[in-house]
């Protein structure tokens, strides 16, 4: 497909080297596709995405004593690159091939800033999901994931499954996202508990809706990942340090006799010297939770995907974005998988997944209904 044929083009975090942004963009342009859709995703990589992955990492943070902290995280950054060179080298390469796999076409054209969209010529455009509107992740609220932005074809824009990460932004942001979220002609968010604060700034209808990792069933997931060479492991995945998480699975690991592999795609990590993997693209990311005896992570995405793939997980609240794994729980009937203090829950606790099958369905069509809805 290219973009002389293509009708709907979607802008989201293709770009952003973590397994959660580019296996959402590839769930919703599969299922779009799937669907008879003529969808494909927009090359929408700015510096400002892309450089936090770059040898030299890079982040436009206003101000001086922003400008200073971006030199002193470029310095730290180049240097924690260079003591892993080779295994950064090799996760770029993984998450690099997944994107040219799974999420964009032969021959697009890289797009570098929000001036370059006006050239593009889809009928009706989906920004989302994923967290689009985090001010602290796109620098500042961005033109382009509004769909703000003159194009000569443009009909219509989706959000789908928009996210601030948690129930609102900083109110200093207020009058940028009232501006901004008037492009927006259909609106649904990922989190229900954010809609009272979109409410406030958009008139119209306000629809909390699925991650479009759950418009794919595991059958099709297991396509595209790739199995780790070993087996009889407890999978840790960390998106912010947690002591208490990080104690649990070395106990579980005492108590059950299996090896810890903690996967990362970041500097975050839990530091407590268990097996580490630093190279893992998407594909290698779901290979580890679908072969893995437990699950233990901090991680909204990790969460879906033990769902999907009906895994023994535990999930540990995140300091600012705990209303999204306990939002996804919530809707799946599994708030007593989450750990607030660190103790207390029983991972072994049996599960009736085919109750909860039920409810990602009940969930997916509706969601699924929204879309299609406002594409037709």
């Amino acid at each position: 497909m290219s973009e002389r044929n293509a009708e709907v083009g979607i802008i989201t975090f293709h770009c952003s080297n973590n397994y959660g942004a580019m296996l959402q963009a590839y769930g919703l342009k599969r299922f779009l596709q799937d669907s008879g859709t003529a969808a494909e995703i927009v090359r929408y990589e700015p510096p400002y995405m892309t450089g936090r992955h770059w040898w030299i990492p890079y982040a436009p943070i206003q101000g001086l004593k922003g400008r200073i902290w971006g030199l002193f995280n470029m310095w730290n950054g180049f240097w924690a690159h260079m003591r892993v060179k080779e295994q950064f080298s090799r996760q770029r390469a993984n998450m690099n091939r997944f994107r040219r796999e799974y999420l964009t076409e032969k021959g697009q054209r890289k797009i570098l800033s929000a001036w370059g969209l006006r050239r593009l010529p889809y009928r009706y455009y989906i920004v989302g999901s994923d967290q689009i509107w985090n001010p602290d992740i796109t620098c500042g609220l961005r033109k382009a994931y509004f769909g703000a932005f003159q194009s000569r074809r443009k009909e219509k824009v989706v959000a789908y499954a928009a996210s601030f990460g948690g129930t609102s932004i900083q109110e200093r942001h207020d009058r940028k996202f009232a501006e901004l979220v008037s492009h927006v002609d259909a609106l649904s968010v990922r989190e229900a508990t954010a809609i009272p604060y979109v409410k406030k700034f958009y008139p119209g209808d306000v629809k909390a809706v699925l991650d479009p990792v759950f418009f794919l069933g595991k059958e099709a997931w297991q396509e595209a990942e790739k199995a780790p060479d070993r087996k009889g492991y407890i999978l840790v995945y960390v998106t912010e340090g947690n002591e208490k998480m990080a104690e649990y699975a070395r106990k579980l690991s005492e108590e059950k006799g299996l090896p810890v592999v903690e996967v990362r795609a970041g500097q975050q990590g839990a530091d407590q010297g268990f097996e580490l993997d630093v190279t893992a693209g998407p594909a290698e990311f779901l290979g580890y939770i679908h072969h893995a005896e437990y699950v233990v992570t901090n991680s909204f995405h990790a969460v879906a995907f033990s769902i999907i793939y009906r895994k023994r997980f535990l999930a540990f609240a995140h300091r600012s974005l705990s209303a999204r794994l306990q939002n996804i729980l919530q809707v799946h009937g599994l708030e007593d998988k989450i750990c607030q203090d660190g103790g207390g829950k029983d991972i072994d606790a049996p599960v009736d997944w085919g109750k909860v099958q039920q409810r990602t369905a009940d969930a997916v069509r509706e969601s699924q209904k929204f879309l299609l809805g406002n594409l037709s």
